[in-house]
């Protein structure tokens, strides 16, 4: 568990530094788990409770549209917190799947129990609005508008710059599926770089 660990308080540490009482007190309701392939961390409709910390893996949210096709929303690779955060927020169903995408460990802890601690500790609540600034808003605007606004083409460029290791971690039609197109569009887009 120290392997993970180290990670997952190297990744908080891109967003502050916590005191160690802070630290202790967080580690105290992490858990290790392990999921295969396939796997689900969360289903569509499911009221979710719980955040995990990617050490080694990946995941990719997901949801079907109107028309049955399956549309990735975001990949989570080693590094990064897997959760449905709006349906967190709201408790809530869930509008996601998440799913596994390779053999993965984690470290998960209770979303509920998360919000306690920053009532009671500074830093973890600093750390909780530097990271939603980060990711829900910063990282997040410019990706919707350009998927409205971007041609694929441009759209896989940033998905290359975003994710530089996951091309070759994922199938056609995941890459596809991300970046709202058919495999054979990916497929010509490729063909013209």
């Amino acid at each position: 568990m120290e392997d993970i660990l180290e990670r997952f308080w190297k990744g908080i540490n891109n967003y502050t530094k916590l005191s160690d009482e802070s630290r202790s007190v967080w580690e105290k309701g992490l858990k290790r788990k392990v999921y295969n392939k396939n796997d689900l961390f969360l289903t569509e409709g499911q009221i979710p409770r719980m955040v995990a910390f990617v050490g080694e893996g990946l995941f990719a949210q997901s949801y079907t549209s109107e028309d049955g096709d399956t549309i990735i929303k975001r990949f989570f690779p080693e590094g990064y917190f897997v959760a449905s955060t709006s349906a967190l927020l709201l408790k809530g169903p869930s509008m996601f799947t998440i799913k596994a995408l390779e053999p993965s460990v984690v470290l998960e802890y209770n979303f509920n129990d998360f919000k306690q601690l920053t009532e009671k500790y500074s830093d973890i609540a600093a750390m909780y609005i530097r990271y939603m600034e980060l990711h829900w808003i910063i990282e997040k605007e410019p990706l919707e508008i350009a998927f409205r606004s971007d041609t694929a083409k441009t759209r896989y460029i940033q998905f290359l710059k975003d994710y530089p290791t996951l091309e070759s971690r994922l199938k056609q039609h995941e890459v596809a599926a991300y970046l709202g197109i058919t495999p054979t569009q990916l497929s010509r887009i490729r063909a013209e770089l």
